[in-house]
């Protein structure tokens, strides 16, 4: 595939996924207040499973009507199976990320090599980037990202109920159900990478790379030095950060990659990133 035509389909999905979380709201709430008219929300509004399940559904169905060429081989209600059973009848806290794996196997993404993007610390702006330009993709653009971004979730042992409220947080216990499933989501993303990556840090932070997160831990290596050419920190900063790319915590980070892979960085002016976010004119290899 050509470099015109790997910009073209980023484009194409940048434009599209910009409609996506809108339309999925509008099509929830049709169901909602539909249902209302009809008096059917009796039992489901009150079912915090169901209406999960229907976010998740409507997420799938939505994502697969924009990418066309993805329906073919992902089947929604096969996803949500492998989702659900995944926790389900289980102790919040037993939950292990391997549970995750009939889920990641059950979804096929196309994601183009030289654009994705990890991030630590700076979700905000890392997504109000992907979400405005086409050249990079984190793993909340792609298909299994988008399915569970900011969704909540846990069941109970030996129970067939699914909750929504009352899981147990992030640190809470390590083998919670949402944490279990990033931690998966995110190796699995790592492994599929390819060619140069790159990473958002957050230059704020006394220590931009910390071996403790989700990027430090499980990302950096699960990337595969037979796939991946090189991986670019883009430090971002602001006019009072004193942190530069000769922080030692990088040299932690040398030390964590594989020494296969080239590491680079360079410092990003965060009023550069918000000039890229708000002017498209702007080319994207002028925006790092």
């Amino acid at each position: 595939m050509s470099y015109e035509d790997v910009s073209r389909d980023n484009s194409q999905r940048k434009k599209r996924k910009r409609c996506l979380l809108l339309g999925v709201a509008v099509v929830l709430l049709t169901v909602i207040v539909f249902a209302v008219v009809l008096g059917l929300t009796l039992n489901r509004a009150t079912n915090s499973g169901e209406v999960l399940k229907d976010t998740v559904i409507s997420r799938c169905k939505t994502y697969l009507k924009e990418y066309a060429n993805l329906t073919s081989v992902n089947d929604c209600e096969r996803i949500w199976g492998a989702f659900e059973q995944a926790y389900l009848g289980k102790d919040p806290c037993e939950v292990h990320p391997e549970a995750y794996d009939p889920l990641i196997n059950s979804v096929t993404d196309h994601v183009f090599c030289g654009t994705m993007l990890f991030w630590s610390k700076t979700k905000t702006v890392v997504h109000e980037f992907t979400d405005n330009r086409e050249c990079l993709f984190t793993l909340e653009d792609t298909l299994l990202g988008f399915l569970f971004d900011e969704l909540t979730w846990c069941s109970k042992n030996n129970s067939q109920e699914i909750f929504t409220t009352g899981c147990p947080g992030w640190s809470e216990c390590v083998n919670n159900p949402v944490r279990s499933f990033w931690i998966r989501a995110s190796a699995n993303f790592a492994v599929t990478a390819c060619g140069n990556v790159s990473a958002m840090l957050n230059g704020s932070l006394e220590l931009p790379f910390s071996t403790t997160g989700v990027f430090g831990s499980i990302e950096v290596k699960n990337l595969d030095p037979n796939k991946v050419d090189g991986l670019t920190v883009l430090l971002v900063t602001k006019e009072t950060d004193t942190t530069t790319c000769a922080n030692p915590s990088f040299q932690t980070l040398r030390n964590t990659l594989d020494p296969n892979i080239a590491l680079n960085c360079r410092q990003v002016p965060y009023g550069k990133v918000e000039n890229c976010i708000s002017n498209l004119d702007i080319p994207c290899n002028d925006c790092f």
